[in-house]
């Protein structure tokens, strides 16, 4: 899910985002917009942030797609099980500012 601040940032970045409810909702969001890039977050209701992570990476439409992990989860086993999983690259929230996440997607769309 991505908080109202967030996306408002990215859209004056002029990035175009959608927002999900819950992890179902994201899941079938991806797999329906195929977007270039996904921020997801770890704990989200009905289906965590792992279990979605595991389903994009098996499905032949979704497996390419960028992930991002921009939680506030910051133990070394939740990074190894991000990475294990498929992330591209995880994030603390409370680690980074929303400009350094902008960057991080840039970098990462190489734009």
């Amino acid at each position: 899910m991505l908080n109202k601040t967030m996306a408002d940032f990215l859209a004056a970045e002029g990035f175009e985002t959608f927002s999900a409810l819950n992890g179902d909702e994201g899941l079938e969001m991806a797999r329906k917009e195929n977007p270039d890039l996904i921020l997801l977050d770890i704990i989200l209701p009905k289906k965590d942030g792992y279990t979605i992570l595991l389903e994009l990476k098996k499905d032949d439409g979704t497996k390419d797609i960028p992930v991002i992990l921009l939680t506030n989860l910051e133990s070394a086993e939740d990074v190894q099980k991000a990475f294990e999983r498929g992330a591209t690259t995880y994030l603390v929230k409370s680690n980074y500012k929303m400009e350094d996440v902008v960057k991080k997607i840039r970098e990462i769309l190489k734009i």
